[in-house]
């Protein structure tokens, strides 16, 4: 498992993604939910289990853009928090889900997540704009070889091209 992330992340930083490549066809549809029949007293039977796909829409992708506008605004406080804030959402998830698809989760985060990681977190210390950008393309193709891995390879993830929080200011105040 380990060999092919790393040879998917090779080919990954070898290659531009295809990201205009249509995968839709290819996609397993999500299966349907249906909520459970409440008893009579009205509650639910059991608490609502978030999936693998739950857990990256809103632990881990938000915090990837986050990080990503952090990174290029030169925001280095709020990219080393945000850097924390994936490792957090990245070891909780490993805890809540410690296999999909028959892999063990923890050690896909291992190899193709934590380098990029502390890549990122000494390009942020430097405060190395550069650095920083390799590290973040680095996390970036680490998600998607992950991906690729757990055979969900229309899941592409890219550096944002616009925020998606017009809540929050990405740039450093002094």
């Amino acid at each position: 498992m380990k060999i092919r992330i790393l040879l998917a992340l090779a080919a990954a930083s070898s290659f531009p993604a295809i990201a205009g490549t249509s995968h839709a066809q290819n996609a397993p549809q999500p299966a349907a939910t249906q909520p459970a029949a409440a008893p009579a007293g009205g509650a639910a039977s059991s608490p609502y289990v978030m999936t693998m796909g739950d857990m990256m829409n809103t632990l881990v992708q938000p915090r990837h853009a986050k990080l990503g506008l952090a990174g290029h605004a030169e925001n280095w406080t709020l990219a080393a928090y945000v850097s924390a804030e994936i490792r957090q959402a990245f070891a909780g998830i490993v805890k809540a889900q410690p296999k999909f698809a028959g892999m063990p989760v923890g050690e896909l985060v291992d190899v193709a997540i934590v380098p990029p990681l502390n890549a990122l977190d000494t390009a942020i210390k430097q405060q190395d704009t550069q650095r920083f950008a390799a590290a973040y393309d680095q996390l970036t193709q680490g998600c998607n070889a992950c991906h690729m891995e757990l055979n969900h390879p229309y899941v592409v993830i890219k550096m944002p091209d616009a925020s998606a929080f017009p809540n929050q200011d990405f740039s450093l105040k002094r």
